[in-house]
């Protein structure tokens, strides 16, 4: 009897170990929430301000490691980097996107009639971005940036096929271990919507989107990778990054003064 107890101990032990940990224990999931701000005051964190890609990463490092360059200021650098970069997404444009490209900035809706940004340019807006939990089943952002706001689904759904295209869109998150994964689709189309780090590129309703948030082992920064699909204004998808600092004192404030088009002259932003 008692090695019978034995063996049936043996044999629960054994099935316990064969069943995978969940990624919550394997991996917990670092905390986002909180006020994130200006990028950190490092080489990359300037270059990415606002946007930057692998491509124009990968040309400022070959910049800087260059010795002929060792005179240079990096403003300099940068600026060759971001001219590179510039290049690199204008070959993403498809014919269509290239007709009205580039848009004039003072064609922006946003300069024009102060119409807030939609998402694909919001979320590389060079200001706060405050993560808060909504409940067990949500996440809420909240941009510095014309005090924009979005919601993140984290109970499943799916993103509905019926429903009518919004600035914000509509978007659905899940953890894969330690990154935070954002899908958005039914963003509305927008004269000036996808950021080229220059000016910006219209897009149309068809505008994917998917968000990878990583925080940093050291806890001090939050990066995006954005994975952009719209088949009229690209001719292939185009991954584009972000990075914030923790910021906790920062604080968001109302958006309330955008000036009108009647109190300066196109062409000259406010």
């Amino acid at each position: 009897m008692m090695r019978h107890r034995v063996q049936c101990m043996i044999w629960v032990v054994t099935v316990l170990l064969s069943i995978p940990l969940s990624s919550e224990s394997q991996s917990p999931r670092p905390k986002l929430e909180g006020m994130w701000s200006d990028p950190p005051s490092t080489a990359v964190g300037a270059f990415c301000t606002f946007a930057c890609t692998d491509a124009g990463l990968d040309r400022l490092n070959a910049l800087l490691d260059n010795p002929a360059n060792d005179a240079r200021p990096f403003e300099d650098l940068q600026a060759e980097a971001k001219k590179y970069e510039r290049e690199y997404l204008r070959d993403h444009l498809t014919a269509s996107a290239l007709k009205t490209y580039p848009l004039d900035p003072a064609d922006d809706p946003g300069f024009l009639r102060c119409e807030p940004w939609g998402l694909a340019r919001q979320m590389f807006a060079p200001h706060q971005l405050e993560i808060r939990q909504g409940g067990a089943d949500r996440l809420e952002f909240r941009y510095g940036e014309w005090d924009a706001r979005r919601t993140i689904f984290l109970d499943g759904r799916k993103i509905p096929a019926n429903q009518g295209p919004s600035a914000m869109g509509h978007s659905v998150g899940r953890w894969d271990g330690e990154t935070l994964v954002v899908e958005t689709s039914g963003i509305a189309a927008n004269i000036a919507g996808l950021p080229d780090l220059a000016t910006t590129v219209r897009h149309s309703d068809q505008l994917h989107i998917v968000e990878r948030y990583t925080r940093s082992k050291e806890a001090d920064t939050l990066q995006l990778t954005a994975t952009i699909e719209e088949p009229s204004t690209l001719k292939e998808p185009v991954v584009l990054k972000k990075i914030w600092r923790w910021a906790p004192a920062s604080k968001i404030t109302p958006y309330e003064n955008c000036q009108r088009p009647t109190e300066f002259k196109k062409g000259v932003r406010p």
